[in-house]
């Protein structure tokens, strides 16, 4: 192949790549904002459609490790043009759908499309570029989901006044072909001869089996209540579950998740400081989302509400390309840190709500919150991939996306029900609808300043031992998506096979 169609086909990979993961990340930022119209439109209330958000995630983190190993073996273009046509499918259903259990039936397929189109289209660019362009392939790469989830809640608000909230899913459909016709066009072929040839199926379906029925646990606690034997039997069939997948992934060949791993403190530390960041910001986009358009409180538009979050997704985005010249300078553990503390005093400013607030008392929280995840996000992300030896960064990577679709599906399921059964109690003990919705947002938004809390004690007392990034344009591309998926950064590039790197005497790897 000549230097010339080499550098096109690159291109074309960057550009289906780019467009794919943008128009993914931009539509499931989006909709949130979009529930109160669905509602009004299908007559299902928001808390049964807040599975069109949990069940997507949940989805997600049973299939993001399954579908890059599907890639590996039967092809990477094969499975990443798969994904797209599930994308167009679920889209299509979406905007189609006459009653809410459609819209969640699409959006659980969607989530399937998501975490292939993601995991896939990044071992598609990885393999089509080498040094300084698969660099600034990556970096763009990530900078376009980064992109994608700060412009959704926008776009997703413009067109509901435009198109109904329709618009979004046929665009995006739309979108998602032409990156189909693109991938045809200009994508070529590629596997891993060495990957293993057999796919852990078992264990994708026992993570599905373990959070779909916490997950409905949590949701219908307060209609059965959190002792009662259908709750109890939810928790029952999910520890079952749990317990079933460990012993599953000590019998596979090619194991979802290497358990081993699981004796790496930091690598477990900063994963699940990845699961709080993701649950807490995902939580938080969703209860502001309806708490924005509630007629009682603020009552906006869905363009208001896509323009009242924007500090917090725009404020996240601008911010964490910064963090690693500040972690190599501070310490990941001390940037991690200071990352958790300030989403603490921003979840806890949200806490004390009123429903006499104004707009404005809602912004330097937001704010706030927005800057600590910047701060987190990045390091932890860049923990989780130095922590490990070179030939297991792609699985510490994998690790730390499913736990990021985890987080997403358990806090937002979470704090959906604290602010529903919350809003519930106070309207039935007489409370006006303002103050029981301030009530609800207020105890769900403590709920979350006590998960912020657990992760500044994680980065004090667990992440502790690990490579720092040396503040490239890659380290910050890699930050900047750190909310979305985790890319490995030169910490992890620096990883010698095999070995261990020296710590030095403040405890940090150089």
């Amino acid at each position: 192949m000549s230097t010339a169609t080499a550098a096109d086909r690159a291109g074309g990979v960057l550009a289906a790549t780019c467009l794919s993961t943008l128009v993914v990340n931009a539509n499931t930022s989006a909709v949130s904002i979009l529930l109160p119209a669905i509602s009004d439109d299908t007559g299902m209330s928001v808390n049964t459609l807040q599975w069109a958000v949990t069940g997507y995630s949940l989805v997600g983190a049973a299939v993001i490790i399954t579908s890059g190993s599907l890639g590996d073996v039967f092809g990477r273009k094969r499975i990443f043009q798969l994904g797209l046509t599930l994308f167009v499918v679920s889209c299509v259903l979406i905007a189609l759908a006459q009653s809410g259990g459609m819209v969640i039936a699409g959006r659980v397929i969607q989530g399937a499309a998501g975490a292939t189109i993601l995991a896939c289209g990044l071992s598609l660019l990885s393999v089509a570029t080498t040094g300084d362009a698969n660099l600034r392939a990556v970096s763009l790469w990530g900078a376009a989901a980064a992109v994608g989830a700060a412009a959704g809640p926008l776009v997703g608000g413009v067109l509901v006044d435009l198109t109904g909230w329709q618009g979004l899913f046929w665009i995006d459909a739309g979108i998602a072909v032409l990156c189909m016709l693109l991938t045809y066009v200009k994508v070529a072929e590629s596997r891993d001869p060495e990957a293993p040839r057999s796919i852990d199926y078992l264990g994708s379906v026992l993570i599905a089996l373990t959070l779909m029925p916490l997950i409905l646990g949590m949701t219908k606690s307060g209609d059965w209540g959190w002792i009662s034997a259908p709750t109890l039997g939810c928790f029952a069939i999910s520890v079952v579950a749990a317990f079933g997948f460990v012993q599953a992934e000590r019998r596979v060949a090619a194991p979802l998740l290497d358990l081993g791993l699981l004796r790496n403190r930091v690598l477990v530390g900063s994963t699940i400081a990845i699961l709080i960041g993701a649950g807490t910001i995902n939580g938080l986009m969703y209860l502001l989302s309806l708490y924005f358009q509630e007629p009682a409180t603020l009552g906006f538009s869905p363009l208001q509400a896509g323009l009242a979050t924007l500090p917090a997704t725009v404020g996240l985005v601008v911010v964490a390309p910064l963090v690693p010249k500040l972690a190599h300078r501070w310490g990941g553990r001390q940037t991690i840190g200071a990352g958790f503390a300030l989403t603490t005093v921003g979840f806890v400013a949200i806490g004390v709500v009123d429903s006499s607030w104004k707009y404005l008392a809602f912004l330097l929280p937001l704010l706030a919150i927005a800057v600590g995840m910047g701060l987190s996000n990045g390091p932890s992300s860049a923990a989780a991939t130095a922590s490990v030896p070179a030939q297991q960064v792609g699985e510490a990577s994998g690790v730390s996306n499913m736990a990021r679709y985890v987080g997403a599906a358990v806090a937002t399921a979470l704090a959906a029900t604290i602010y529903g059964t919350v809003t519930a109690n106070h309207v039935d003990d007489g409370a006006s609808q303002a103050n029981a919705l301030a009530s609800g947002l207020g105890a769900a938004s403590w709920a979350m300043a006590v998960f912020s809390a657990l992760g500044l004690l994680l980065a004090i007392l667990v992440i502790v031992r690990h490579r720092t990034p040396r503040g490239t344009i890659g380290d910050s591309a890699a930050a900047a998506a750190a909310h979305l998926h985790t890319l490995p950064t030169t910490a992890a590039a620096s990883a010698t096979p095999g070995r261990a790197a020296p710590v030095d005497r403040a405890g940090e790897i150089p």
